[in-house]
């Protein structure tokens, strides 16, 4: 894949666009960069949501009423490919802050988000974000991992 520095600035423009929204818990503009047809496989269930489900700014709200204060996000080590219409960027991501019921989330996830040229604009159309877990018949998240 080659890429463009206009066009990879741009995307992480978007990156950048998405850790200031969940900060501000702004459902609005976490689903702006979404193209209509996105599918978002986060970490909580179900596997996947497709379409209006993946940006669906109910869900993403009642979500955001379960912390206190803003949610930190951080993008590391992120990799952008352009080839064309079409984009990826990868990398890892830490997220913190106060859920209500007192628990203090810190964890580092897998990150891949793929990008699709509309009308001149990158648009998100697919969102996966990851957890390890232990292969040692546990089953247990790897949420204590950090890069």
């Amino acid at each position: 894949m080659t890429s463009t520095r206009n066009d990879e600035a741009e995307i992480r423009g978007i990156l950048d666009d998405a850790a200031k929204a969940l900060y501000a818990k702004d459902a609005g503009a976490m689903v702006a960069h979404y193209a209509e047809d996105i599918v978002v496989a986060n970490l909580a269930p179900p596997l996947w949501n497709e379409g209006f489900e993946g940006r669906n700014k109910v869900v993403i709200e009642r979500w955001f009423d379960t912390w206190i204060g803003p949610i930190n996000l951080e993008f590391r080590d992120v990799h952008v490919e352009v080839s064309g219409n079409l984009a990826c960027a990868y990398g890892v991501c830490h997220m913190s802050g106060t859920k209500r019921d007192g628990e203090q989330p810190d964890l580092w996830t897998r990150v891949t988000h793929c990008f699709r040229k509309e009308y001149g604009e990158w648009k998100i159309v697919h969102l996966h974000d990851s957890v390890p877990f232990y292969m040692d018949g546990s089953y247990r998240a790897a949420t204590d991992l950090k890069p």
